[in-house]
């Protein structure tokens, strides 16, 4: 399976879209680029391979793989890029600012719903991160 996230950066934060087979999955809001620093910053534009986390903190969800120079990067709901994001990336519903969104966890659901199966069935979930 392959899902593509294509962005548009903003001072403020990240927007982006999450396609699958033609069709936008969920929006997403990210922190804004600032050279792929730790905590800080978006992660590069690239390929990456997604794979099933479970944490206390946020239960069953995604981390994207082999990061250059960072680790922990997970897809997981907020709704808040500066606030509740430490580079990871959150599904959201609809866009309401750069790097807002609201219904984040209603859309992190969709995109269970799209990506457990494949996971679950072993097969590979490849991420494009793309502007």
């Amino acid at each position: 399976m392959v899902l593509v996230l294509t962005r548009t950066y903003f001072p403020e934060g990240t927007n982006g879209k999450l396609v699958h087979e033609g069709k936008i999955t969920c929006h997403t809001i990210e922190l804004p680029w600032k050279d792929n620093l730790s905590q800080v910053s978006c992660i590069p534009e690239g390929e990456y391979f997604l794979e099933k986390r479970y944490s206390s903190r946020f239960g069953w969800h995604l981390e994207v793989l082999n990061v250059p120079n960072r680790s922990l990067i997970l897809f997981h709901p907020a709704n808040n890029a500066l606030k509740e994001l430490r580079g990871c990336i959150a599904p959201v519903s609809q866009h309401s600012g750069f790097g807002l969104g609201l219904q984040s966890k209603q859309a992190f659901r969709k995109l269970q719903t799209v990506v457990y199966p494949e996971l679950d069935a072993k097969e590979s979930i490849l991420l494009i991160v793309q502007s």
